[in-house]
């Protein structure tokens, strides 16, 4: 009895998932001038960037985020970092609330675990800084590695671990190509042993034979530390060969959040199906495709019910006054009244 007891505890944290984002949301206030408003009478304009996010991703694991541009995928990457402040919501870390942690002292330790890998790898690198620098930063910053011998050995190591050699180290950004630069902005990243990174289309600035690269030594990365990312493309080719479970955004919010395999399998919300059957297939010759249609609507004056039901061919009325919300549907959870009710 009393084993049973004690083994309560290890049990539980064994099945919590390491990320769990819950109801999170960023506002920006993107208003003219109070002096210009107030002479045009003009009201403050907001900006929901993202409006409601809620999801989980366990130890080990890869949720990817898709969307097209501007659906708020690069907003939750910076709310899970630490970057923003949600105006609502927020998201717990191993059993912690992270963004109470990080106005903390303490939170320092917290941003160890959770690093970024930036879309660009032209912009996130410092071009007067040499790679011993860029890469050592973080391990000077949080005194990881304070003697000089000690932290261009560790670098050499990190150097090594994403393909390239320690003999980089006295070179300058310029002096590599950007498939290389990328691999220098992941050795950063892993230089604080982090448990959590939240890459940000890592690979949309790369060719398609370098982005496979690049891809390979973050799954091999994965495999070998047992990290957990957070992956955000547009790229479904790439979220296919990467993630375990993808989610769905549009317009700031999640619209479907499913297995990797079931999702591409049987799409179930009718924008994930019209992403699905923009991908050009090999085998697919004369298969009657449904094309992407209209255009995202402006996110200063977003439709009202779900956003979507402008683009939808299963609009009705409910769908133009009614805001979906996520529910389980088959293993999934899906944001579509259509759904729903059964008519897809």
């Amino acid at each position: 009895m009393n084993a049973a007891i004690m083994n309560t505890p290890d049990a539980a944290t064994a099945t919590r998932p390491l990320v769990r984002a819950h109801d999170l949301a960023k506002t920006f206030d993107v208003s003219a001038p109070w002096l210009n408003r107030v002479i045009e009478r003009k009201p403050r304009t907001l900006l929901h960037a993202v409006d409601g996010v809620s999801f989980e991703i366990e130890q080990g694991k890869t949720l990817a985020l898709v969307g097209e541009s501007g659906c708020g995928k690069s907003t939750v990457a910076r709310l899970l970092v630490g970057l923003y402040e949600p105006t609502r919501g927020g998201m717990d870390f191993d059993g912690q609330d992270a963004h109470a942690a990080f106005r903390t002292p303490q939170g320092r330790q917290m941003r160890r675990r959770i690093q970024m890998i930036f879309q660009d790898p032209y912009a996130s690198l410092n071009p007067r800084w040499t790679v011993e620098s860029i890469i050592g930063e973080p391990l000077r910053e949080h005194g990881i590695v304070t003697d000089a011998q000690a932290l261009k050995a560790r670098v050499g190591e990190l150097l090594q671990s994403v393909g390239l050699s320690p003999l980089d180290m006295p070179k300058y950004p310029h002096q590599f190509s950007g498939g290389q630069r990328q691999r220098i902005s992941i050795a950063r990243a892993l230089a604080t042993q982090p448990d959590f990174l939240v890459c940000d289309e890592p690979t949309s600035a790369l060719d398609v034979s370098v982005q496979a690269q690049v891809l390979n030594i973050m799954k091999g990365l994965q495999r070998e530390r047992g990290l957990t990312y957070l992956f955000i493309s547009h790229n479904l080719a790439v979220v296919r060969h990467v993630s375990d479970r993808v989610g769905v955004m549009y317009l700031g919010r999640l619209v479907e959040v499913a297995d990797k395999r079931d999702l591409f399998a049987s799409p179930r919300h009718p924008y994930t199906r019209m992403l699905l059957d923009a991908i050009p297939e090999m085998h697919a010759t004369g298969r009657a495709r449904t094309p992407v249609q209209g255009e995202v609507p402006n996110p200063l004056n977003p439709p009202t019910g779900c956003a979507f039901h402008p683009r939808c061919p299963h609009a009705d009325a409910r769908c133009h006054a009614e805001r979906p919300v996520l529910l389980p549907a088959d293993g999934a959870t899906v944001a579509c009244h259509a759904v729903e009710e059964g008519r897809i």
